[in-house]
């Protein structure tokens, strides 16, 4: 059980590693030099920056201090089985596409899980001084002119929605057929995003995300804070999605219901 005492610890160590991430992640923010590899093979292009690793391993060295005897499940370092029954998921930079490019989409991602959902999350933009939070019973970002409460807006009909998704660039050919059969309803249609896209949803600038291809660190965080703000999660069939996958969020009820209808067409 999570006491109320146990939220306000866990909240405070999620703001320390996000503190600790952002250091090492402006570190190589708009400089030409950031380590970058390429993780794939076959001649696809999945990068990985020294920023990446560097935050991830900050993050690390946090719990390890501060909740030794949780589990980690991190992007660039895996799994780390803990006892408590809790695991934090750990995506140290997710848009790193965006971080080279030197676009602000990309954020720190940070969530803790029991019972394989995610009850707390984290989407921190550093060079923003953005801070999403959602979970124990709180959804708030916090900016440079102080925090604010986030809230889903309300929208009644798909033809009035704001669409955001990372399609085409991440998906198969047969999903971005489904995916654009919802962005031909939609009102306007915003690519490349990434975890920014789920913030926006949750601050209420945009009404619905609909992603493929996705990794449990890609997704965690934000159903958290999506969820928090009075959003809903799920895979494309309408069902829990923390592993990852087929991701639609949206901000109302009816524009998810009218979506799910047509990826399934």
């Amino acid at each position: 059980m999570i006491t109320p005492d146990l939220e306000t610890h866990l909240r405070s160590v999620a703001h320390e590693m996000a503190d600790a991430a952002r250091v090492e992640a402006l570190a190589y923010f708009r400089m030409q030099d950031t380590g970058e590899q390429n993780k794939a093979e076959g001649g696809s292009f999945d990068p990985v920056t020294l920023a990446d690793q560097n935050a991830e391993q900050a993050m690390r060295a946090i719990l390890k201090a501060r909740r030794p005897d949780d589990g980690i499940i991190g992007e660039e370092f895996g799994v780390s089985a803990g006892t408590t029954g809790l695991n934090w998921v750990l995506d140290p930079i997710d848009g790193t596409r965006a971080f080279i490019c030197g676009a602000t989409s990309w954020g720190v991602l940070i969530s803790v899980e029991q019972g394989g959902a995610p009850v707390f999350g984290m989407i921190d933009q550093p060079y923003n001084q953005e801070r999403f939070e959602g979970g124990f019973g709180m959804a708030e970002v916090a900016t440079r002119g102080g925090p604010q409460p986030l809230k889903v807006r309300g929208c009644a009909d798909l033809s009035a929605a704001v669409l955001a998704s990372t399609f085409p660039e991440v998906g198969t050919d047969q999903e971005r057929a489904a995916f654009d059969g919802v962005k031909e309803q939609a009102k306007l249609t915003r690519y490349g995003l990434d975890c920014y896209g789920y913030a926006l949803l949750a601050m209420g600038q945009l009404d619905l995300v609909i992603e493929a291809g996705l990794n449990r660190y890609d997704i965690s965080a934000p159903i958290a804070v999506v969820e928090a703000a009075g959003g809903i999660v799920t895979n494309w069939q309408g069902d829990p999605v923390s592993d990852g996958g087929q991701v639609i969020a949206c901000g109302d009820l009816r524009v998810h219901a009218q979506a799910l209808e047509l990826l399934n067409r």
